[in-house]
């Protein structure tokens, strides 16, 4: 039994150490895969790297080169455009508001003069019509009625002045007549009544002293006497009210009398100022309203004649023969006037145009011109059309029109894409142009019949002069050209170039290069004094947000270096004398930008 133990125990020790090299033999062979492979691209790699050395001794092989040719160059600009009828009659939507199509010609169709064309929907100006027209009637019968009432009021203002002016009249004569009928009158007869009660008196004084003397002697009796005396008495008594009447006549009633006439004159005379004024406003008052009435029925009465001729209007007759083209298949195709085209139920705008009826066979061609070539095309340039749906022809035409201003739409659409409009008169009257039809128009700006030329990719900017890379054998150098005009793929070289040499496509791009453009730029534009100590001033006013000034590392309002530890000092420049501050400031000028940044970056690193 222990035998048989011992075997058992013995086979599976066995079969478990094969088990154990099966699986280290299935872990090892990923490795040893990838060993083999890294081996084989460690070759690959070896032998690219030997062909490129290899190739790398003749640069024709493995950069892209172009041969300076000499011969005849075509300077142009290409735009693409629309072919529209030279000579046309546009007809417009004249109907205010949207109104909706009726009735459209088919387009394609040849129309005689009278012929409808569109038909607009006017349901609401019929509509309209009806309550102007009652509009007019109220407004003219109010009309009548103020004309009418001007004449009342003038009649009525004229009455009024003449019963004013007669008062006044009245007036007057009756103090006239008072101060030189009735007082005089009056006067004479105060002293008549005087005059009168006096010789009374005298009389009854005579009799009463007969009287006396004959009751002394017997001759009456007292009685007889008595009534003498009473009646004596009774004519003094109206002696006294005589004269006092005449006193009461002259110091009262004359002045009273006198008083109130004068008032009545000038009464009269103040009312028939009033009764002027007023007949005038109520005049004027009557005349404005008249006018204002006036100008109402006219008003609606002008409103009524342009309902009709908006009526009118929703008929489009054709003024003249010819073949009917839809305005929006006329219009330039592009993303930026995608219209929908003209249909029956489409709603219009007042002015949107509508149909185009050409009266000529002359044809343009209208493009847009890019802001970037415009310092190239000038009117009066030749150019050479080609239509897309006449391949194979090719018209000439001549710029007759650029267009001071940007098109609007494609500011509008796209604010960066400034272009120009631009009309091209094409020779010669063609039938097979038709308006609408696509069209490119290349505008020649210069032709040379032996010109030597490259492409622009060829041609850089180094240092600030132009500059191509020319490959002189195994060698690659740069040479400085004078270029002339360039079409967008060509540009002619002026000189520095012969035929037959050979240029790269791809010029190196060097830091170098770079900095010597830059500096070279700054010193094209220098700065006076005046301007770079302004700069200055206004840089050192923003060192409250961390930035840097000509003069160092940010400072505070005091003129004090700001520190990492919150403490102020002056700064360098303070501490040094003014000749070397001013050597200083002239060097910091006269640097690189790459030299000013290496120099804060020093100082920042010295104040930490």
């Amino acid at each position: 039994m222990k035998k048989d133990y011992g075997r058992s125990i013995l086979r599976r020790k066995i079969k478990m150490s094969k088990n154990d090299t099966v699986i280290r033999l299935r872990k090892k062979r990923p490795f040893m895969f990838i060993t083999a492979v890294s081996a084989l691209a460690l070759i690959g790699v070896g032998a690219v790297i030997f062909a490129a050395s290899k190739a790398n001794n003749n640069p024709k092989s493995n950069l892209a080169t172009f041969v300076v040719k000499q011969g005849p160059l075509r300077i142009s600009v290409t735009e693409s455009g629309t072919i529209k009828a030279r000579d046309q009659v546009i007809l417009k939507n004249e109907v205010e508001g949207v109104t909706s199509i009726l009735y459209l010609r088919p387009e394609g169709t040849r129309v005689n003069k009278g012929d409808l064309l569109v038909e607009l929907d006017g349901s609401q100006l019929l509509d309209a019509k009806i309550d102007q027209q009652i509009k007019v009637q109220n407004t003219e019968a109010a009309f009548i009625g103020a004309r009418e009432n001007l004449a009342v009021v003038e009649n009525q203002a004229q009455s009024d002045r003449d019963i004013a002016k007669l008062n006044l009249t009245f007036a007057g004569q009756d103090l006239k007549q008072y101060k030189e009928g009735e007082y005089p009158n009056q006067l004479k007869e105060a002293n008549g009544q005087i005059a009168l009660a006096d010789e009374e008196v005298t009389r009854a004084q005579e009799k009463y002293d007969w009287s006396t003397t004959l009751f002394e002697e017997k001759y009456i009796s007292q009685t007889e006497l008595k009534a003498d005396e009473l009646a004596l008495k009774r004519k003094k008594l109206e002696l006294e009210v005589a004269k006092n009447n005449l006193n009461l006549l002259q110091k009262f009633t004359y002045q009273r009398n006198l008083a109130q006439l004068e008032s009545d004159v000038n009464q009269a005379d103040m009312a028939l100022e009033r009764a002027i004024r007023k007949a005038r406003a109520d005049v004027v008052q009557a005349e404005a309203d008249l006018k204002a009435k006036q100008s109402e029925y006219g008003r609606q009465t002008d409103k009524l004649e342009k309902n009709l001729e908006q009526i009118e209007k929703t008929k489009i007759y054709a003024p003249n023969d010819g073949l009917v083209i839809y305005a929006t298949s006329a219009r330039r195709g592009s993303w930026r006037r995608s219209t929908e085209p003209l249909d029956v139920g489409q709603g219009m705008r007042e002015r949107e145009e509508l149909i185009y009826l050409p009266t000529g066979s002359a044809v343009n061609a209208e493009v847009d011109i890019h802001e970037t070539s415009l310092k190239k095309v000038r009117v009066g340039l030749p150019a050479i059309i080609t239509v897309d749906a006449l391949p194979g022809k090719t018209f000439l035409g001549k710029v007759t029109h650029i267009a001071p201003l940007p098109d609007a739409t494609s500011m509008w659409m796209n604010p960066d894409l400034k272009v120009y409009n631009t009309e091209i008169n094409v020779d010669g009257n063609d039938s097979s142009l038709r308006t609408g039809m696509s069209c490119k128009a290349e505008i020649v700006i210069a032709q040379y019949p032996d010109a030597t030329y490259v492409p622009v990719q060829a041609v850089l900017r180094v240092a600030g002069e132009t500059t191509v890379y020319v490959v002189n054998g195994r060698k690659i150098e740069p040479r400085r050209v004078e270029i002339g005009f360039d079409n967008n793929r060509m540009v002619r070289i002026m000189s520095g170039l012969q035929e037959g040499e050979v240029v790269l496509l791809t010029p190196p791009l060097k830091s170098a290069a770079v900095e010597r453009y830059a500096e070279k730029s700054a010193a094209e534009n220098p700065l006076t004094e005046g301007v770079y100590r302004t700069i200055d001033d206004r840089l050192e006013k923003t060192v409250n947000r961390g930035q840097y000034t000509s003069q160092g590392p940010p400072t505070d309002v005091n003129g004090l270096h700001k520190t990492t530890d919150g403490r102020r000092g002056k700064s360098g420049t303070d501490r040094m004398d003014p000749g070397r501050r001013t050597k200083m400031g002239s060097n910091f000028k006269n640097m690189s930008p790459e030299q000013r940044e290496k120099m804060r970056k020093k100082r920042q690193d010295g104040n930490r």
